[in-house]
């Protein structure tokens, strides 16, 4: 029997999802449906946008105003949708790639704007859908079918990379840190600007098996040993920080101009003038 959560948020003639055993994604989707029911949001005021990929999967199975759209524009399309319907709560459910490859340019201008939408990236550090090659967040030195030999590529800190470029609310979740990670997406959607939360899944299919990391036992119980949570991250030297992960809020910052506020004052002064 399906759970409460399952019957209200998600479309149950589509289940079960055609993600692989052991993927984290489903983990992250159900932790973005906890924390809209969380909120207590209309479900007929939400829309939930993806592109392609693993992660945009997503928007098929979730029981609310849905836009699955073409590859790296999920965020143009959400732009959109959210300059027309400024009263709807829009959230992008992408992947890594999707977002910061073909995508990046919408993500760095979206966050530059400060304009409220939600992205929530499900990052496994590889392209699954469509074969395995390296993203733009695969560890440098990690292997890929694009990069047999290991990449030399400099990796995207997506956080980091969203700060820069001037969102005002920026965190990292992982898939074995349920509670947490749903908190950060709740914090995300109710925070009035560009909110990106970078979560941490668990690929055993292409990333763990290129890699050697073990099945998805294996690569779980990895966040679970080695990912730090920011408060006691706070407090450990470089040196005890080597190798571990650190999840939480890196960036709430209030009071910073909306894009679509903005533009609504832009028209009503033009129409007195």
């Amino acid at each position: 029997m399906a759970s409460e959560l399952i019957n209200n948020t998600m479309r149950l003639r589509n289940l079960p999802h055609i993600w692989c055993p052991g993927c984290g994604n489903g983990i992250l989707m159900r932790d973005v449906a906890q924390a809209i029911t969380n909120l207590g949001l209309d479900r007929d005021k939400v829309v939930i946008v993806s592109g392609i990929g693993c992660s945009s999967r997503a928007a098929g199975y979730m029981n609310y105003n849905t836009l699955h759209t073409t590859h790296g524009r999920a965020i143009a399309f959400a732009t959109g949708i959210k300059m027309a319907k400024p009263e709807l709560t829009v959230i992008v459910i992408t992947g890594d790639g999707d977002s910061s490859a073909i995508g990046g340019n919408h993500l760095i201008h979206a966050a530059r704007r400060n304009i409220d939408l939600t992205v929530v990236v499900f990052n496994n550090n590889i392209y699954g859908m469509t074969g395995g090659q390296f993203s733009p967040t695969t560890p440098t030195g990690s292997f890929a079918t694009t990069a047999p030999y290991g990449s030399i590529d400099r990796t995207f800190d997506l956080p980091t990379l969203a700060m820069g470029a001037g969102a005002t609310y920026a965190a990292r979740g992982s898939a074995y840190h349920v509670p947490q990670t749903t908190k950060l997406i709740q914090d995300g959607i109710a925070h009035k600007g560009f909110a990106l939360i970078d979560c941490m899944a668990v690929c055993p299919t292409y990333y763990g098996r290129k890699n050697k990391k073990g099945d998805a036992v294996k690569m779980m119980t990895w966040q679970k040993e080695n990912v730090v949570l920011k408060a006691k991250a706070d407090t450990m030297t470089p040196e005890e920080l080597e190798g571990k992960a650190v999840i939480g809020c890196f960036r709430n910052e209030q009071n910073v101009p909306e894009y679509t506020a903005e533009y609504t004052k832009l028209i009503e002064r033009l129409k007195k003038a």
